[in-house]
This record gives C-alpha cells, structure tokens and sequence, in this order.
C-alpha cells in the first residue's frame, strides 16, 4: 500500500507553501506564510461583510459585474493583507484616477442614495488594474530602477 502525501497548498500570487495550524498573523515565517481566503470581489459590494454578520446593507451590485460572487482564492498573509488590502497608489497615481473618474462622469459632487457612480468607479478601478497587467505581461522583463530598488529592500529584509 503507497501513502499519498498530502498536497500541499500554495499562495496564488507569491507561490509560497501555505499551512493552517498556529495563530495567523504573527511575526514570524510561519504567520507570515498562513493560509488565507480573499474574496475575488469584495463580500460588502453584495451588502454583506463578515464584520457584520447579519446585518444587511444596499449592495452596491445586485449581481457580480464579473461573474465571481462569493468565489476566492487562497493566499498568504503577506500577499493577502499587505498587498492585496494596502495598494500602493501615489498622489499621481490619485490625480489620474480622478480625471478618469470625472471623464466618464463617476464623479459625485454630493452624495445620494444611488450607488451607480460607485459601481461605476468600482468597475473603473477593475479596469485601471486590467489594463496594468496587460501591459507589463505583454512587455519583455526588464530591470528598471524600482525592480533594483526593490530587490535590494528585499535582500536586506530577509538578512534580518
């Protein structure tokens, strides 16, 4: 008789081992390597949200723009809670988004009820980040001097 060894899950972006026992979170390799689910499209932009369990709020989607309603993937907690939850978006980076929002009319100068100009932005900033990785997937890799920059702060966090 073979034993099958258990197959092991990885993180969908970083592609680290993933474990579920211990406390996540924690400062350490292994708190930092917990597996994690992230939903594809946020739970609240249904009306729901698992901070309010249940209480119901106007979703800002009736139905998934998409098609992922309630469907996630499983991360790490690095690439979960410090990349996917903390964006970097600079002062730029918010100045040509809102010329993009108030072109295509998403921009609110009070608010209502309605939430369309939100799922419209919400939609927008699907788009923004679509339109991103097209791009760079579609470029050659090349070393530009952020990756340096980057690869550097990396080297010198894992020395730690």
């Amino acid at each position: 008789m073979t034993m099958k060894s258990p197959v092991s899950e990885t993180c969908g972006i970083c592609g680290c081992r993933l474990h579920r026992r211990g406390r996540y979170a924690e400062p350490s390799v292994r708190g930092r390597s917990h597996a994690t689910k992230h939903h594809y499209v946020a739970e609240r932009f249904f009306g729901r949200s698992a901070n309010r369990r249940g209480e119901v709020r106007e979703p800002v989607f009736r139905k998934c723009p998409w098609g992922f309603e309630g469907e996630a993937g499983v991360y790490c907690y690095d690439c979960h809670e410090l990349l996917l939850h903390n964006p970097v978006l600079l002062p730029r980076d918010f100045e040509r988004l809102r010329r993009l929002v108030v072109s295509r009319g998403l921009a609110e100068r009070t608010k209502t009820r309605n939430l369309a100009k939100l799922a419209g932005r919400i939609r927008l900033f699907h788009e923004v980040i679509e339109a991103g990785l097209e791009t760079l997937t579609r470029r050659p890799m090349s070393k530009s001097p952020s990756d340096t920059r980057l690869q550097r702060a990396a080297r010198s966090f894992q020395r730690r």
